[in-house]
């Protein structure tokens, strides 16, 4: 609501700049106060419906577009993906170049962002690494073009944040597949994934664990210079990580548990 909050301040401040923008029908403002006031009883499914006749009878205005984002984000409440998805794609399409196209983008990220996943407080014990990503990429892009287009947007802080956090459960699903490749003896295909990994995401925490299972994967393979040259990028980039104590091919090595 805080964000719906921020929105409806700024598309108010550009109607007061163009007074034309406004409804000419005060009664759709008090429909639209109605509207909020059914979404803070938690009344949504009514409140969507107030929102969808506002989009109609304030058609061209921007009290259209926020009611029209008002209703991506009670869908977005409601757990109702499809609705929202759909709600915001059709407001980007439309306006383009909205006061609240960044607000649009961030609404877009999170809808798929929380995707099954709940908030960052509520993800504890989950290991978002083994999840289906897709929905992790379509909320990168739509957090991307946010920064991207609108680097100085009041949301673009946390659009930062959530883009890190997603290049890193994406690099931990690549090592995660690598791995179950490799327990089951598909050392050709752990090393690929493993190996892919480290060029789609560079400087990521499953860096290590991928190099440690290329080596390993070489190793099984009887490609020793290859295993060689990977053990030395492990330990010149991570001197002090755990997996070289784990090395196969030296005495008192030990396969990983993990």
């Amino acid at each position: 609501m805080l964000a719906g909050a921020l929105v409806l301040a700024t598309l108010l401040g550009a109607c007061a700049g163009d007074p034309k923008k406004l409804p000419e029908n005060n009664n759709v403002g008090k429909l639209y106060e109605e509207a909020r006031e059914e979404a803070s009883a938690g009344a949504n499914e009514r409140a969507i419906k107030l929102y969808e006749r506002i989009e109609g009878l304030a058609a061209g205005t921007l009290l259209a577009q926020q009611a029209q984002l008002e209703r991506a984000h009670l869908h977005y409440k409601q757990r109702e993906k499809a609705q929202a998805l759909a709600t915001v794609e059709r407001f980007l399409k439309l306006h383009p170049t909205s006061p609240a196209a960044d607000y649009a983008y961030y609404l877009q990220g999170l809808i798929n962002f929380n995707d099954d996943l709940g908030l960052f407080g509520t993800v504890v014990g989950t290991d978002l690494a083994e999840r289906d990503q897709q929905a992790s990429r379509a909320a990168y892009q739509s957090f991307k073009q946010l920064v991207e287009r609108y680097p100085e947007s009041k949301y673009a802080p946390d659009a930062r944040v959530r883009i890190n956090y997603i290049i890193n459960s994406l690099a931990a699903h690549e090592v995660h597949v690598a791995r179950y490749y490799f327990r089951r003896g598909a050392y050709v295909a752990a090393a690929n994934r493993a190996q892919q990994a480290l060029v789609d995401f560079r400087g990521v925490p499953a860096a290590e664990e991928a190099l440690f299972i290329m080596a390993s994967s070489y190793d099984k393979l009887g490609l020793t210079t290859l295993r060689d040259d990977t053990w030395r990028v492990l330990q010149t980039n991570y001197p002090k990580s755990a997996w070289l104590a784990q090395r196969q091919d030296t005495p008192g090595g030990q396969v990983a548990n993990r």
